[in-house]
């Protein structure tokens, strides 16, 4: 048993209501599945009798598979859109185009002993591309953040920030081997739809993404972890080469496109990138030291052991910070206590010309008002020297600065 295919695809341009009359005229019975929705993956399709007669008509859509199956087992295929004649007297023709030997093998291995069965069926596939299925992560993934490396000091190497996101995308599938998909998946079910696959399909996305993470983060591509949207044509080449989808390859499917919509850090990602950016920001460190040490010292001001008890804490723990406190305070103070740059001024300038000039004039000899010069005014004592150790005391003082003996 076979299908022949037949000359008459053109009158499958003129309408659905043309194919029926026309076929009716030429054909016992004409089988077809027109329309497939695209949830639609699979239908079931028979005779009212359950016996598709010979010499009946299938009609194979753009975009359908066509399989015969005769009590459990497959008589014959055609992916490819048509007009055939069933005609139980000649051999399988398989006009399967890319899958003709993936149906000759379901083929042998679904052939019995060649009897006839009293139930046929024609199963009809959607062979186009399903579109706009969403997936999302349940739980983080990690990621290794190229764009913000940082050196092992163990190894002397460049490693990348590990961080964990949350992605959210849309992809679609295709059936690529209906035999495959027929007896792994769909089984004879009178039909089998979209949401049927989709659940199941949602989970294992997961992994396809993880999959993708690994590369786009590792060395050689060094993906930012922001830019994981715009690597669309990327993530399109590493299915086709790495075959992440591969579960699915085995179950007759393929994913088509995987495009990651928007990706979110969680908060302790975010906080460690901060981090990673203030830690290669020396001007950002200097600020926020100088603000946390002002601080410190105001609250050690306010200790309410006394202030020197708090000032002495401080002062332990800038040293325990290698004199991170006081280095960050003293390049402040430093850089205030910078000369301001004079501005010039006339005036103030002759100024200080003249009095120079002034200065370097020869005094009179006898100034009125002065005692002359050979008049020497009697000096006051430089100092009070202690009776008792002789120390030079202050002349003011009334007592021994050095060992309290009263002095006269």
């Amino acid at each position: 048993m076979g299908l022949i295919k037949q000359a008459i695809d053109s009158v499958m341009n003129t309408g659905k209501s043309a194919i029926g009359s026309t076929l009716k005229d030429q054909y016992k019975e004409a089988i077809r599945c027109p329309n497939m929705p695209e949830n639609l993956l699979m239908k079931a399709v028979t005779s009212p009798s359950g016996v598709i007669s010979n010499g009946s008509i299938i009609v194979v859509d753009p975009g359908q598979c066509a399989v015969i199956v005769d009590n459990g087992r497959v008589i014959d295929a055609t992916a490819e859109g048509g007009t055939y004649e069933f005609n139980d007297s000649s051999t399988p023709s398989f006009f399967a185009g890319d899958f003709k030997e993936s149906f000759k093998e379901m083929w042998k291995r679904f052939t019995f002993a060649g009897q006839s069965s009293q139930k046929q069926t024609v199963y009809f596939f959607n062979l186009k591309e399903i579109t706009d299925n969403k997936f999302g992560t349940s739980s983080p993934v990690a990621f290794q953040d190229w764009s913000h490396p940082y050196k092992n000091e163990m190894t002397n190497s460049m490693m990348p920030l590990a961080v964990k996101i949350r992605c959210y995308g849309t992809y679609t599938f295709q059936i690529s081997d209906p035999a495959a998909f027929m007896s792994l998946v769909a089984g004879t079910a009178s039909e089998y739809r979209k949401d049927d696959v989709v659940s199941q399909m949602g989970k294992e996305v997961e992994g396809v993404l993880q999959n993708l993470m690994n590369e786009l983060g590792n060395s050689v591509h060094k993906t930012p972890v922001l830019e994981l949207p715009s690597q669309t044509d990327e993530i399109r080449t590493m299915m086709d080469q790495q075959e992440f989808d591969k579960y699915f390859r085995e179950r007759g499917l393929r994913i088509r496109s995987f495009v990651i919509q928007s990706v979110t850090l969680t908060e302790e990602s975010e906080k460690a990138i901060k981090d990673y950016e203030f830690a290669a920001s020396s001007a950002m460190q200097r600020g926020r030291m100088t603000d946390a040490y002002a601080n410190a010292m105001e609250k050690a001001a306010e200790n309410a052991n006394g202030a020197p008890a708090g000032f002495i804490g401080l002062g332990v723990a800038n040293m325990a910070a290698g004199g991170a406190g006081t280095g960050a305070v003293n390049n402040m103070f430093n850089q205030a206590a910078q000369p301001a740059t004079e501005t010039y001024d006339p005036y103030a300038t002759a100024a200080v010309a003249g009095a120079a000039t002034k200065a370097a004039e020869p005094a009179p000899e006898n100034p009125v008002g002065e005692a002359p010069a050979d008049v020497t005014p009697e000096a006051a004592p430089a100092t009070k020297k202690c009776p008792r150790c002789n120390y030079d005391n202050n002349p003011d003082s009334k007592f021994c600065g050095n060992c309290g003996n009263p002095l006269q």
